[in-house]
């Protein structure tokens, strides 16, 4: 099956609020951590509403009117958006959320997507936050030159979070210019 990566249109809000909620109950039921299917709809469900479908409108739009300082890009296959991938520029770029249903998975979409996030950045550091038992997703982000800052979170009381970060890549100096 193909996928193609795009820019998000205002079109894929709904669906990107379905991907979303349905990827967190692919992947973080965790009995350890108290985490089920109705803890998931509980704090994640919303995003598969009209109300969580006007606020992904609302990104999108200011992405493509703001398109150095947002970022939003699908991936579609024939059954329609499978994953996606955000992020923003403020002090820092922030990557996220970055979601991959299990049918996208394992066939290099998360590289193609990373590989157009990182464009994106130009190379300045990147910050995100990573479930810590999702182990696979974490691999991932160590693949792409992510690592550990020893800084944690428990989201909504529950779910455990460890920062990554990305360091700043140097630009090259231009030939005959040394770089500052």
């Amino acid at each position: 099956m193909t996928h193609r990566i795009e820019a998000a249109r205002a079109s894929d809000a709904a669906a990107l609020g379905r991907v979303l909620l349905r990827a967190w109950l692919e992947t973080y039921p965790d009995e350890a951590a108290g985490i089920d299917e109705a803890w998931i709809r509980e704090h994640r469900g919303a995003s598969a509403t009209a109300e969580g479908a006007a606020q992904w409108r609302a990104f999108i739009e200011d992405a493509a009117l703001r398109p150095d300082e947002l970022f939003c890009r699908v991936v579609r296959s024939g059954s329609g958006v499978v994953g996606f991938l955000c992020g923003r520029r403020d002090e820092a770029v922030t990557l996220g959320p970055m979601y991959l249903l299990g049918e996208a998975r394992g066939r290099g979409v998360g590289q193609r997507l990373m590989g157009e996030f990182l464009a994106w950045a130009g190379g300045a550091e990147i910050r995100l936050w990573v479930t810590a038992y999702n182990a696979g997703a974490v691999r991932f982000y160590e693949r792409h030159g992510f690592a550990r800052t020893g800084e944690r979170e428990l989201w909504r009381g529950r779910l455990p979070n460890v920062r990554m970060v990305r360091d700043a890549v140097p630009r090259p100096a231009a030939p005959g210019h040394p770089r500052v």
